[in-house]
């Protein structure tokens, strides 16, 4: 009987252990991506990209092109 105590609570344990190392969802990233709402309505702040008109799709799809093309090495050395 005592080895089945103590083999419980080394289990409660453990399984504490690992409860505790479990990763919270994000909230934050869930309330970011809504998905009635279409990605070039954006927000009208001051954390813009010049060259972007909120609610214009075209002058996003450039902002996007352009902000890709200056991540890519090649076109940087070029």
């Amino acid at each position: 009987m005592r080895f089945n105590l103590k083999t419980i609570g080394l289990c409660l344990v453990a399984g504490t252990m690992l409860a505790a190392c479990s990763e919270p969802p994000e909230i934050a990233a869930k309330a970011a991506k809504r998905p009635d709402v279409a990605p070039y309505m954006g927000a009208d702040n001051g954390f813009m990209t010049k060259g972007w008109t909120p609610k214009d799709e075209k002058s996003w799809t450039e902002s996007v092109d352009k902000r890709n093309q200056n991540q890519t090495e090649y076109s940087r050395f070029k």
